[in-house]
């Protein structure tokens, strides 16, 4: 969960700099170092953090979409993309954490 929320904080900077910038390039990030300092958050904390960054997120992607989809922006590791790209990045993220949640959420039913 703590992952989930780290990526939103960061899709939605990409977003903004996306927004702010002409042609910006995005840094990635390692998301085992930024995990590493997690041991003391629990998954509800976690979960508020995800769903606080994703309201504001989607708060701006109303106000930006569809006249932004084409603004182009550099990845070091996945070449020039769109913020429509970003945003189709960020569901079918969601997506893939989601189904493994749900697998160990059945484990512990």
């Amino acid at each position: 969960m703590a992952h989930l929320a780290d990526c939103e904080l960061v899709f939605g900077f990409r977003l903004r700099q996306t927004l702010a910038e002409d042609n910006p390039t995005v840094q990635p990030f390692d998301q085992d170092k930024w995990s590493g300092n997690y041991k003391t958050i629990e998954p509800p904390e976690a979960f508020a953090a995800f769903s606080a960054f994703r309201k504001w997120n989607l708060l701006m992607l109303e106000s930006a979409l569809p006249t932004a989809a084409e603004r182009k922006v550099t990845h070091p590791e996945r070449g020039t993309m769109t913020f429509q790209t970003i945003v189709e990045t960020m569901a079918g993220h969601d997506r893939n954490h989601l189904g493994q949640l749900e697998g160990i959420a059945n484990k512990f039913a």
